[in-house]
């Protein structure tokens, strides 16, 4: 498990490191930058909970406590936003989804009122697919 820092993301999930296993579709990056220009640096953390915790929740970057627990999946450079944007999940929802690439999209709908994005009437939304022979490798043993 990766607990140190990720291979370099980007918005379209590849950079000059390698692979990413999350991606921001072009909805999802938009309405990051509207986040972080009133709230300032923010973070991602997927908990397998239940409910709305099955979503990636938004929030400004230490406001959710992350720990031994977590594992932090990329570290997002999204254009327009001055510092990357940390994506965390819970280690146990990691061990299910370590052979997953994520895409974080937005969908109309009011999510969890933890997350900064529900006043807006859209909440994140995430989309995922197995990673390939060639992503798997390139990440390594966490890839599974």
């Amino acid at each position: 498990m990766r607990n140190g820092p990720p291979r370099g993301a980007t918005t379209d999930g590849v950079s000059r490191a390698g692979p990413s296993r999350v991606a921001l579709t072009p909805a999802a990056a938009d309405l990051v930058r509207l986040l972080g220009r009133r709230h300032g640096p923010l973070m991602f953390h997927q908990s397998g909970g239940c409910c709305d915790g099955s979503s990636p929740m938004c929030y400004p970057r230490g406001e959710f406590r992350t720990g031994g627990s977590d594992v932090l999946l990329a570290d997002l450079a999204v254009e327009g936003v001055d510092e990357p944007v940390g994506f965390w999940m819970s280690a146990d929802q990691f061990e299910r989804w370590r052979h997953t690439h994520l895409t974080v999209d937005v969908v109309p709908g009011r999510g969890s009122g933890f997350s900064l994005e529900a006043p807006e009437g859209v909440r994140f939304l995430i989309r995922s697919r197995l990673l390939t022979d060639a992503e798997a490798r390139l990440l390594g043993p966490d890839a599974g």
